[in-house]
């Protein structure tokens, strides 16, 4: 695994020794000056798209199966990351069979990419189907059961927020936010209501953010993550743009569409996940026929708390 610091002063790696220490508290003491305290270099978050990952979890042949989106080689954490604070994974499950998943996040949220079925999480049951966007609060196991048909579902939790300070998820009756249900019929009907609503107006594309009765006050999905429906007419291109937080897209159609991403072109593939590093200037580009939809989960929920969400046009 990836060295996840690497100090510029080799020589001050653990930091200076406390001198005379009487106690086993103060011989952990380490201490940094103004010449090294700041020389840190992470590895940075890569621009990323997992096809191999897709070709998996759309394969009949996989059968029930998780199939984690994981980049922690890269990112040199010590836990499973797809960035530094989400963790998103496909979830295979063949017709009629379940799959238990047991999350330490604070909440749990999912897309239902093709198949019918039912998750049980607690006291919570939501059915769902294709186009379907589902929200689970943290801290209780889940068991999904495919209908008739394989399944297959896109995961995303905050698992890694939670890991790089050894927290544990909420303890029962005090999550974030409890279980919410956006089936796919509703966002159409949500995403025409926008359409309308800035009909006329110079933008490129709409997006429809999810949020929940408990999250309302901060428009958010989870107090960290921030999870919408983009949509880009055919023929258009959003304005090339950055902000400090990740963000992880699913293409859900995106047919003769793709991304410039700090100045590479990342051609779009159905239902494959890619990955924007932090301030990276991006643009999205449809150039085919049909309206662009993607889903698109980000870690802005800390940075607009922090008011660092540092979102600019870059042109």
């Amino acid at each position: 695994m990836a060295t996840q610091l690497k100090q510029v002063d080799e020589s001050w790696d653990e930091g200076e020794r406390a001198g005379a220490a009487d106690t086993p508290y103060q011989r952990r003491a380490r201490y940094f000056d103004s010449s090294n305290a700041f020389a840190l270099k992470y590895a940075p978050v890569p621009c990323h798209q997992f096809l191999a990952e897709r070709d998996r979890a759309l394969d009949p042949a996989t059968g029930t199966a998780v199939i984690p989106l994981d980049l922690s080689e890269r990112l040199g954490t010590e836990f499973p990351a797809t960035t530094p604070l989400i963790l998103t994974r496909y979830l295979r499950i063949r017709a009629g069979d379940s799959l238990a998943t047991r999350l330490k996040a604070s909440g749990e949220l999912y897309y239902v990419i093709a198949g019918t079925g039912e998750t049980e999480n607690g006291p919570d049951r939501i059915a769902w189907g294709p186009g379907d966007v589902f929200c689970l609060p943290g801290g209780f196991g889940s068991r999904h059961r495919a209908g008739d048909s394989d399944c297959v579902l896109w995961e995303i939790s905050n698992e890694p927020e939670l890991a790089f300070e050894h927290l544990e998820p909420p303890a029962q009756g005090n999550a974030v936010t409890g279980a919410v249900h956006y089936p796919a019929a509703e966002i159409a009907h949500q995403l025409e209501r926008v359409g309308e609503k800035l009909k006329g107006q110079k933008i490129a594309g709409l997006a429809l953010v999810f949020s929940s009765a408990e999250q309302a006050k901060s428009r958010n999905v989870l107090p960290s993550l921030t999870l919408a429906v983009n949509q880009l007419p055919p023929g258009d291109f959003q304005r090339p743009h950055r902000h400090n937080s990740a963000a992880i897209t699913l293409a859900i159609q995106g047919k003769d569409c793709y991304s410039m991403i700090g100045g590479r072109r990342v051609d779009w593939q159905e239902h494959a996940v890619m990955v924007t590093p932090p301030a990276d200037v991006h643009s999205h580009h449809n150039d085919g026929d049909q309206q662009m939809t993607c889903l698109i989960v980000q870690d802005g929920g800390l940075y607009y708390h922090c008011r660092t969400m540092g979102f600019e046009f870059a042109d």
